[in-house]
């Protein structure tokens, strides 16, 4: 994880556990459209609907980041991230 990663994660820390999509988003350094494209292909970090809006919990941000850097490096395709 990056300075920017660990800055972004103290701050969202420090109020509520709950992240909106487009705050997720930002956070796991990808675009808001991107997330929602995975929630709609029902993949990506778990999320929860509060009075019907999208939250994410930090922690599972964290803990989906984790699995999938993992998988990259698991070489499921037979290469090392980064390869080409």
């Amino acid at each position: 994880m990056d300075d920017d990663a660990f800055d972004r994660a103290g701050k969202a820390r420090k109020g509520s556990p709950f992240l909106n999509a487009k705050q997720a988003a930002h956070y796991l350094g990808m675009q808001a459209k991107t997330l929602a494209n995975m929630r709609w292909r029902g993949e990506g970090p778990r999320y929860r609907r509060h009075g019907g809006r999208v939250n994410y919990h930090i922690d599972d941000l964290d803990d989906w980041s984790r699995r999938t850097l993992a998988g990259l490096h698991s070489g499921a395709s037979g290469k090392e991230a980064g390869d080409a």
